[in-house]
């Protein structure tokens, strides 16, 4: 009886507040006062609302329309008060993506990796061959002293100079910082100190990652001053592993596509093409050897498409994965950022340096690994905050990266999508020869099926977060100030997802659940699978779902001379598996280690890997 009376009090009170809500309201917004009206303040009517509904395919009648003014003209108000806040682009949303939401949970324990280097690596007769040369035979000569890691960035900054007025991929060149960073490594190899397979490398960074006291432009004029005092964490954690960064690459604006506000990035392969977007620097510059290895992201294809465009293996790691602090945020639930490299060795290498929390925190994985009870299911809709599993700060899963390069085929099973292999598509006689190379080197293929749910239906949840990450740009009009203006772009994407209910976004992502779990169904009976990179809805799916995969090339258009690739898929977590696979395939072909033409004063058609 007292927590009834309390409850009524508790009505009695809201009422009153919620009459004072709406005499406050009336009285500021007048809704119907023409005069304020023309001074700028919205307002409708219930002719409004029966137009509006039209637009979410509902049916309200007039006396349903009626009781809504009163809640409507509310939200309004309320929605003054909220833009009043300042949001930076940072600040991440109170309800986040569960990756493992209808998975199992990974492996807990982290193994020793053998990373199977060289024993040796001769240096090339001519240089400039080692801007071509992978990562894995860069880290020996590197450590043995046979090349200082000063000369290895000097070579890489006097390409950059040669060849980036015509590809356009560095929108900020830290020379400085680079020269620094590799006198410094030079300096430890000196004193015996070698930090690892990354000690001394050269890379670049795609420029939606912050790095202090450079600016961090997101491939925008809008941005293109703004200058970040902190560095981000993956830069940071390639720091710590020794590597000396290079420069800022191009993305196409607000990572879409291949334009930003200095023009389009190109492929090295076909200067008349796009690079694809949106790492689309990233991807170019390596391809062309100004930088030995670069990072990139991607939210729904920027590793995958650049990758194929310009002929590289692009590793999109499972979402969450690797952090993203100190980036810009597209869609909250849905970025992610990977290693964009000349073979999947390097990318392993990579992955390796940066995949886990942002190092400020304390970890959780020693705790993991000799937990026996953390291991099991976990139930659709569960939500992990066992700190074992979670980083306590960050959020981002701090879990073992187990990788053998030696890839067995023996007893593992890989997927491959059937009916996407088996439409009609661009490029299909190619992944069909990458299967008959898996099937010569032992693999077991398997058909399977993707989710049947229809994935295409609910991709707004990009569309929708990316406008609530640019909500300002959109409201002050500063969208006019973005290069792309056609319909199929970001300006006009924005203001589209605008007039998305909230209801129908979170019942977009429950529907997410439902595909999650079909997923995890799906591969359950497979280690890894191989899906074409654009056919087949493979790329969409993965995606929303967050499982990672690797993208390699697999031969070259005759008329255009612009790359092809195939996709290997893993279970989260699972990169290691995926990586080993692509390594396996590209030990027995060639199409990774082709150059460019016109980038190499050499008639010497690949460098090995």
């Amino acid at each position: 009886m007292e927590y009834g009376m309390k409850q009524i009090s508790w009505f009695l009170a809201g009422a009153a507040v919620a009459t004072v809500m709406f005499v406050g309201i009336g009285g500021r917004l007048g809704w119907l006062d023409a005069d304020q009206a023309e001074n700028g303040v919205p307002v409708f009517d219930m002719h409004d609302v029966d137009r509006a509904q039209r637009l979410f395919g509902l049916r309200f009648d007039e006396a349903q329309r009626d009781s809504m003014m009163d809640g409507l003209w509310t939200n309004l108000d309320l929605y003054g008060i909220m833009r009043e806040i300042d949001l930076p682009n940072h600040v991440v949303p109170a309800l986040q993506f569960n990756v493992l939401a209808a998975g199992s949970l990974p492996d807990l324990e982290q193994r020793p990796v053998d990373w199977k280097l060289p024993e040796s690596v001769p240096l090339p007769e001519n240089r400039e061959e080692l801007a071509f040369y992978p990562v894995e035979k860069l880290a020996v000569l590197i450590r043995d002293r046979e090349i200082t890691s000063l000369e290895l960035t000097e070579l890489y900054l006097d390409r950059i100079a040669r060849f980036d007025d015509e590809l356009m991929t560095v929108v900020t060149l830290t020379p400085e910082l680079a020269r620094n960073q590799a006198r410094r490594a030079d300096e430890e190899l000196a004193r015996g100190t070698w930090r690892g397979p990354l000690h001394g490398i050269p890379y670049g960074t795609k420029d939606l990652l912050d790095l202090a006291g450079y600016p961090s432009t997101w491939g925008s004029a809008i941005y293109k001053d703004q200058v970040p005092a902190e560095t981000a964490a993956v830069i940071r954690k390639l720091e710590e592993a020794g590597a000396v960064h290079l420069a800022k690459l191009s993305l196409g604006e607000l990572a879409w596509g291949d334009v930003w506000f200095g023009g389009m990035t190109r492929s090295p392969w076909n200067t008349e093409y796009g690079s694809s977007g949106s790492s689309a620097g990233s991807s170019s510059a390596t391809a062309a050897g100004l930088v030995a290895f670069a990072i990139g992201s991607e939210t729904l294809g920027s590793i995958v498409s650049p990758s194929t465009r310009n002929g590289v293996t692009g590793l999109r790691p499972t979402y969450d994965r690797v952090s993203r602090e100190g980036a810009m945020a597209l869609s909250w639930s849905m970025d992610k950022l990977g290693p964009i490299t000349r073979s999947a060795h390097d990318a392993a290498l990579v992955f390796d340096a940066i995949h886990g929390p942002a190092g400020d925190g304390q970890s959780a994985g020693e705790p993991a690994r000799r937990s026996a009870d953390a291991r099991g299911t976990i139930q659709a809709g569960t939500v992990i905050t066992d700190p074992v599993l979670i980083h306590r700060k960050t959020g981002v899963f701090d879990l073992p990266f187990n990788y053998e390069p030696d890839f067995d085929f023996e007893n593992l099973r890989i997927g491959i999508v059937k009916s996407a292999f088996e439409s009609d598509y661009g490029y299909s006689e190619y992944d069909g020869a990458v299967l008959e190379v898996l099937e010569s080197l032992g693999a077991q293929l398997v058909p399977i099926d993707l989710p049947d749910i229809p994935a295409s239906a609910i991709r707004f949840i990009l569309s929708v977060e990316a406008a609530a990450a640019f909500d300002e740009v959109t409201r002050s009009g500063r969208d006019t100030l973005m290069v792309r203006q056609i319909k199929n772009a970001w300006p006009n994407v924005f203001r589209t997802a605008r007039f998305v209910p909230a209801v129908e976004y979170i019942q977009a992502n429950r529907i997410r659940t439902l595909l999650m779990e079909q997923m995890e169904e799906a591969i359950r009976g497979v280690d890894v699978y191989v899906s074409p990179s654009f056919a087949g809805g493979n790329l969409l799916i993965t995606n929303l779902t967050g499982h990672p995969s690797v993208s390699v090339p697999t031969g070259f258009d005759p008329e255009s001379g612009l790359p092809a690739s195939i996709t290997f898929n893993g279970h989260l977590f699972d990169e290691g598996t995926v990586l080993a696979l692509a390594r396996a395939y590209q030990s027995v072909t060639e199409h990774h280690r082709r150059i460019p033409p016109g980038f190499l004063d050499s008639t010497a058609p690949e460098t090995g890997d």
